[in-house]
């Protein structure tokens, strides 16, 4: 059973350096440069700050399933936290799609809605599969 979840967790880290790849297309995609050059100097380099904060959690999100997967499946109560904290970041991003964003202003045409329905998919399993590790930890 413990090979199946190595295999889970693997599987998911390398769906989020995936997503971390992916992610470095999307400020031209979306015209960030162009955008963030109307902000004020401090308010564009607390943007790509934070962005990169995005962007660096996302890879340590990634390279601490896919390389060390044992250390989230250990059952120890820090195992339960990580699992725990990378559930909620994951589930906070899909409620932010629903709740907040301003998904009439996304890019025309069927590849983005293709990749808006896939982006949804990757957060809702990300969401469960670390959940399903912070309870399976603090079962343990």
């Amino acid at each position: 059973m413990e090979s199946h979840w190595t295999d889970i967790v693997r599987l998911s880290g390398l769906a989020q350096l995936g997503l971390a790849g992916g992610s470095l297309a999307i400020p031209k995609v979306l015209g960030w440069r162009a955008e963030t050059a109307k902000l004020r100097n401090l308010t564009r380099q607390v943007f790509w700050t934070y962005a990169g904060y995005i962007w660096c959690a996302h890879v340590c999100f990634g390279a601490l399933s896919l390389f060390r997967p044992d250390l989230l499946l250990d059952g120890s109560p820090l195992a339960a936290v990580v699992a725990g904290f990378i559930a909620a970041w994951w589930g906070a991003r899909l409620a932010i799609q629903f709740t907040w964003f301003d998904r009439a202003e996304r890019p025309p045409g069927r590849l983005f809605i293709f990749a808006e329905y896939l982006m949804v998919a990757f957060f809702v399993a990300m969401t469960a599969v670390y959940a399903a590790l912070a309870w399976k930890s603090c079962g343990s």
